[in-house]
């Protein structure tokens, strides 16, 4: 198994990052990451399929969203486990209603860092120490075993598109099967529902397509394995390590070239659809048709 060659990419400018065209390993920030929307990533190639279409995720590109308030503890999380990020910055106040406290909190987000309330401040950290202790979550994250975030390009042979995949962990290259993790934050770490989350989220495709940057680059064989380490954010922080079993993969894989070949097709013509360009003949839901067959026919 051979090890592509980790690249330090050029800052970027004021119009934005260079298009990558060569494939490999990239250092580089989650901002830039992002910027480069010419090629696809995991999240985009489920956005392009149902329940989505390609028109949102053409809309969501063009307008990127800012920070949501909802995802600073995943983020702070995301910091402390893997290491690298934003900086974690504690405000002083439990209620974010007064002038001056908003003011703390936008000069925050705006310096690119991450505002949490002390309570918040100290959940994260319970998370992280919670994960170092699980006996395989701590592993799989040692900081001597491997590299956090780097973000990976490559190129499709089908199709000629461009796709692009962050890492949360690159394990060091060693003998055995190579494991590589993604960190999760949850409501439930319960197996039960996680299943239900795979589905969801669409973490099947995730799995495929990380698998398929790992082998395309030669970080990974097909014996390499891909796992979630999914963590609750509410105490005792129980973690949960998950891998997708084939059937799921292989699903995943099948939505995954569907996605390519429709990202390929709508960025030839310029044309991004909605849901149909069709008419739709649509009937009432089958619950709907029981209740009202049985009340008024």
């Amino acid at each position: 198994m051979s090890t592509a060659t980790v690249q330090a990419e050029a800052p970027a400018s004021a119009a934005g990052p260079a298009p990558i065209t060569e494939p490999g390993v990239y250092d580089m920030s989650n901002e830039t990451y992002h910027a480069h929307r010419y090629a696809l990533s995991s999240s985009g190639a489920r956005k392009l399929l149902p329940p989505s279409c390609p028109a949102i995720f053409r809309y969501e590109q063009d307008h990127p969203q800012p920070p949501k308030k909802v995802f600073d503890i995943g983020n702070a999380a995301h910091k402390l486990v893997l290491g690298q990020g934003p900086k974690l910055v504690k405000i002083d106040a439990e209620e974010w209603r007064t002038n001056a406290v908003k003011a703390d909190v936008k000069a925050v987000r705006d310096a690119g860092n991450i505002p949490l309330k002390p309570s918040e401040h100290e959940t994260v950290h319970a998370m992280a120490d919670a994960l170092r202790r699980h006996p395989v979550a701590s592993l799989l994250f040692d900081p001597e075993r491997g590299t956090p975030e780097r973000s990976l390009f490559w190129r499709d042979d089908k199709t000629g598109v461009m796709r692009r995949a962050r890492l949360d962990w690159l394990p060091n290259p060693r003998s055995g099967r190579l494991i590589i993790p993604d960190y999760k934050t949850c409501r439930s770490a319960n197996p039960e529902k996680l299943a239900k989350d795979i589905d969801e989220y669409g973490y099947h495709q995730q799995d495929d397509w990380y698998r398929s940057a790992c082998r395309s680059l030669g970080i990974a064989d097909d014996d390499a394995a891909f796992v979630f380490v999914c963590q609750e954010k509410t105490a005792p922080y129980v973690i949960t390590v998950v891998e997708v079993n084939a059937t799921s993969r292989r699903i995943g894989a099948a939505r995954n070239r569907r996605a390519l070949e429709t990202f390929a097709q709508c960025t030839a013509s310029g044309y991004w659809p909605g849901y149909s360009d069709d008419i739709e003949h649509l009937s009432l839901p089958p619950w709907a048709e029981i209740r009202d067959t049985q009340e008024y026919l």
